[in-house]
């Protein structure tokens, strides 16, 4: 269950992670020099503005009190705040400037990157689905996506610009008073012992707190999804306490986190205002001995605020970059996973057919296909797509050492009916899903017209097939553009063709929209054999010469099944089928039927040939009609 999922650990290469991220700006570098210069801009704008503190009382405030010989004028003091005032319009513009970079620079990078991870799923291999859930794979999505978006809009320039702000702050220190300084050097180090202790902690379990929220949402995500389960079971207390127990450690993790982070803003809060205080009494004392002015010492006063708290905000930044990374570390991953392979290079394509009897290739669709072979000496041959597929001596395992199909060996001509029945288990859709080439055989061989599936591109194979799954699969969208999802340019008049000869047409005229009617959540506002039909539909206006059932009629009731049957047979007509099924009445009719056991075919035959063998399938099958 989602809550033994193991929680994401932190970023192992921060550098590698660092330069990576960073590689997106690339595309944005005259951007990036511009919010360089803009932050620039900020940050001498803050530092003259304070430096106009001790103009204000030793050039003009002092003099003018003391009537001094030459001192400036109330004019030239105005003139003085005018040219600050310009001073901060500019800070404040470049600010403004610096932000709006930062941000348009984030979303397009997240865009780039979102994309990047959503182009990677589709090309990634069926096995790496079956190792990665659902919610682990929706949290690269939002919770690292969202920690990556704070990072690129906020944390970065942030700390780009108060780093900028330190450095400036504390030259413009020494430059003001070297004596001074050194009791900021003092205190500094106390600050980042403190920032080491206590931001260390806080750091600690804010990654605690992303681990939690992962695993709060995977477990939602799976208890959601299968809420028919929970209720059926009366499984609602048991989840409510499991629920409870990673929330509880959401919780505590947060406060954790939060609690430490808190606390350092009022510790260096109270220790600026002890060293504010301290300063101003040093540098009291030493203006009273004529070793500094009044001014220089109200200058370096507000300065301390300004070099001590971007310390503190920095370290409370370095927990969302950290987050950050381990969630960018996580994303990465995914898009570094090795894509599916595919060496193929016989490809499928229109052909047409001469007077002569030769396989000729045409840009026009003339429903009739051919695999286009290309070989060594340069020549190429073409092969009419018929739909014969052979198994020969074939083993597959989805892990190591531990096989499911052992030594399967089968022969299915062009319009043959070819059922696999047997236990669950015994193998029946791993056959399935390697004509698909979902999975690739480690020993034997698997021949489609005559031609090694490896060397067919998989796209061109799966587009020559067609699938209806037991587990139903609809898009968000009208029912007629799920029922296109099997052929993208069928027209309307096709894709009813094709709803009619499933029996489906009957049901989706009265649905509110009729074929207009918006489907969502899964089809969640239809009945189970409607989805079913809607399926069986999208699987018929393909019109391939391959057609895979994988319990198709699985979720139909015997009355549905048998108005469907007389279409179905219809569909199956002059193509190769392959049908799973568990209801033995709708293999009858088969041309051959394989009864598999622990990974290998134990009998074959027709149905009258396997009854009058009594073995296996004549047990399932009288089985069956006691059971019925």
């Amino acid at each position: 269950m989602a809550k033994n999922m193991k929680a994401p650990d932190a970023p192992k290469d921060i550098k590698k992670i660092f330069s990576r991220i960073f590689s997106y700006y690339k595309e944005y570098k005259l951007l990036v020099v511009i919010a360089v210069i803009t932050a620039i801009f900020s940050s001498a704008a803050s530092i003259v503005g304070t430096l106009f503190l001790k103009a204000l009382i030793d050039t003009y405030i002092t003099p003018i009190v003391e009537k001094a010989p030459g001192a400036p004028t109330i004019a030239d003091f105005g003139i003085a705040v005018l040219a600050v005032g310009i001073v901060y319009i500019i800070g404040a513009v470049s600010t403004f400037t610096l932000n709006k970079i930062m941000l348009y620079i984030s979303t397009r990078i997240l865009d780039k990157v979102r994309t990047e991870l959503f182009v990677k799923l589709q090309k990634l291999p069926i096995k790496f689905f079956d190792t990665h859930t659902h919610g682990e794979l929706m949290s690269r999505f939002t919770n690292d996506v969202d920690a990556l978006r704070e990072m690129t809009s906020n944390s970065i320039s942030h700390i780009f610009t108060t780093t900028l702000s330190i450095v400036s702050v504390f030259v413009t220190m020494i430059v003001l008073s070297w004596q001074l300084t050194i009791l900021v050097v003092l205190m500094l180090f106390l600050v980042m012992f403190l920032i080491g202790k206590i931001g260390g902690n806080s750091g600690k379990y804010f990654k605690k707190q992303q681990e939690e929220i992962g695993k709060v949402n995977g477990f939602v995500e799976e208890m959601i999804e299968g809420q028919k389960v929970v209720k059926v079971f009366s499984y609602e207390e048991t989840i409510k306490s499991d629920f409870d127990k990673i929330n509880s450690d959401l919780c505590n993790a947060a406060t954790k986190a939060h609690t430490f982070a808190n606390i350092l803003m009022p510790i260096m809060g109270n220790l600026a205002h002890a060293h504010y205080a301290i300063t101003a009494v040093v540098g009291g004392i030493m203006a009273i001995n004529g070793i500094i002015t009044l001014g220089t010492v109200a200058t370096f006063v507000q300065l301390t605020k300004s070099f001590f708290m971007p310390i503190t905000q920095i370290s409370q930044q370095f927990n969302s970059i950290l987050i950050a990374l381990a969630g960018a570390e996580r994303i990465f991953n995914i898009i570094d996973e090795e894509p599916e392979t595919d060496e193929g290079y016989v490809t499928l394509v229109n052909a047409e057919i001469t007077p002569e009897g030769e396989i000729k290739e045409t840009e026009k669709r003339t429903g009739i296909w051919a695999w286009k072979h290309p070989h060594n000496d340069g020549t190429l041959t073409y092969t009419r797509l018929t739909g014969n597929v052979e198994f020969d001596d074939v083993y597959f395992g989805y892990e190591e050492n531990k096989t499911v199909l052992n030594g399967i060996s089968l022969w299915a001509k062009d319009g043959q009916k070819i059922a696999f029945v047997g236990s669950t288990g015994a193998g029946k859709t791993t056959i399935t899903n390697l004509i698909n080439r979902f999975y690739d055989v480690p020993d034997g061989k698997i021949r489609y017209d005559g031609i090694n599936i490896n060397k067919i591109k998989k796209a061109d194979l799966r587009r020559s097939l067609s699938m209806v799954l037991q587990d139903t699969h609809l898009f968000t969208g009208t029912v007629m553009e799920n029922i296109r999802y099997g052929k993208l340019d069928a027209t309307d008049e096709e894709c009813i063709a094709a709803a009619k000869l499933a029996n489906a047409h009957s049901f989706i005229k009265h649905l509110p929209m009729g074929y207009d009617t918006l489907l969502t959540a899964d089809g969640a506002n239809l009945s189970q054999g409607q989805r079913q039909l809607i399926a069986i539909a999208r699987a018929a206006v393909a019109d391939p010469p391959v057609l895979i059932l994988d319990e198709a009629t699985s979720s139909i009731d015997t009355r549905t099944e048998a108005l469907i049957e007389k279409g179905m047979d219809s569909l199956m007509e002059g193509r190769t089928v392959f049908v799973i099924a568990h209801r033995l009445s709708t293999v009858r009719n088969s041309h051959a039927i394989m009864v598999l056991e622990k990974g290998k075919i134990i009998e074959r035959g027709n149905h009258d040939e396997l009854i009058a063998q009594k073995g296996k399938y004549y047990q399932l099958y009288t089985g069956m009609f006691e059971l019925s």
